[in-house]
């Protein structure tokens, strides 16, 4: 385990923390007025490895060959001149800093990334951390790279779990949960909706789905994978024939189906890494889902239930009706659908680079 302290005076900054995936939701932003939850679980940090943050740079003022080197393959509307190596926490994780609330600036419920760090390291003063709580934002901790050092520690490391242990813990991620928004006269106002980490999730496995189709349709399963993805690759894609195939793969699932064009598998929620097939199956393009997402998708629970005081005997469910479904046809976050799109080489055929400079249109005819 490690904790981050102060490069300019050693404090101590965090807990003891482990490391895990950075979530596909990282940088998404929900809505308008939302109130999301913490980003990280607590004891855990990650690491964004591309610059994030204050300065930010318009495309205009990019070189192309810069682009390119740094895994951007189309234009996006402006690129971090920031370090690379942002590190995220938990908001309670921190310790031994002060908030400078005057540097948050452009908020409108909360604290934003404004125009740089609005943390300070308690005992000298040097800026160290971004606290994000904006509506729409998720709630996190973000460590300067250049302004903290990671230091081990001796603690107990959280083993790291395998495919079967993952399984064997089932904490799936519901598709559908409450929302909840700030700002009502009568208080805060809740309804059910689809999960923004699925929308997230969504985001991104789309956008390989697109790059590994070839401008073929893509069939995916029946059931909740054809309900988040069939629609919008249907009218992305055009309705030639012979159409290409994505199964569900992964821990716990038959690996009988080996004709298969796309898989749709899991990344390890420690390390991130694609769990990979064996045998015929490893040809096929890997599409990334967070094991949450992906273990719901693979072994769906019979309903939602409704969340409720008290507990249970083990083994035993409520007699809760189902959660109500969400009042419109699920849609894929378009801010992480672009953000990784363009970090696709495939964005550079033609025929995808339209599907992107059309983003704004397809949102408006509710693909995303």
């Amino acid at each position: 385990m490690f904790v981050f302290v102060c490069a300019g005076c050693g404090s101590r900054l965090t807990i003891p923390l482990s490391q895990a995936e950075l979530p596909v939701h990282a940088h998404q932003k929900y809505g308008n007025g939302i109130q999301l939850p913490v980003l990280m679980k607590s004891g855990t940090f990650a690491v964004q490895p591309e610059p994030w943050g204050a300065p930010w740079r318009r495309w205009e003022e990019i070189d192309p060959d810069e682009a390119v080197a740094r895994g951007i393959h189309a234009p996006v509307y402006a690129l971090s001149g920031g370090a690379p190596g942002t590190i995220v926490i938990a908001p309670g994780d921190a310790r031994g800093t002060v908030l400078v609330p005057e540097v948050g600036g452009g908020y409108c419920c909360g604290l934003d990334w404004g125009d740089g760090p609005n943390m300070a390291c308690e005992a000298c003063g040097l800026p160290v951390a971004s606290r994000i709580d904006d509506c729409s934002l998720w709630q996190a901790v973000w460590l300067a790279p250049d302004a903290v050092h990671r230091l081990p520690v001796a603690s107990s490391e959280p083993a790291m779990l395998s495919w079967a242990e993952l399984l064997a813990e089932g904490k799936g991620t519901p598709p559908i949960e409450p929302i909840t928004r700030w700002g009502s006269l009568l208080g805060l106002d809740h309804w059910w909706s689809w999960s923004p980490q699925w929308e997230a999730a969504a985001g991104r496995a789309l956008a390989h789905l697109l790059a590994a189709s070839d401008n073929r349709p893509v069939t995916v399963p029946h059931g909740l994978s054809a309900e988040v993805f069939q629609r919008a690759l249907d009218a992305l894609l055009p309705a030639v024939q012979p159409a290409r195939r994505a199964v569900l793969a992964g821990p716990g699932l038959s690996t009988a189906d080996t004709d298969a064009d796309i898989i749709l598998v899991p990344t390890h929620p420690q390390t991130g890494a694609l769990w990979r097939p064996a045998g015929p199956a490893a040809s096929a393009y890997p599409v990334p889902l967070p094991f949450g997402v992906w273990m719901w998708m693979a072994f769906p629970e019979p309903h939602l239930h409704l969340p409720a005081s008290g507990t249970m005997p083990d083994g035993v469910l409520r007699d809760d009706p189902p959660a109500p479904h969400p009042n419109h046809l699920f849609r894929a976050d378009p801010g992480t659908f672009q953000h990784t799109l363009v970090r696709l080489p495939a964005v550079r055929s033609p025929w995808l680079r339209e599907i992107l400079d059309n983003l704004t249109h397809h949102m408006r005819v509710g693909l995303f």
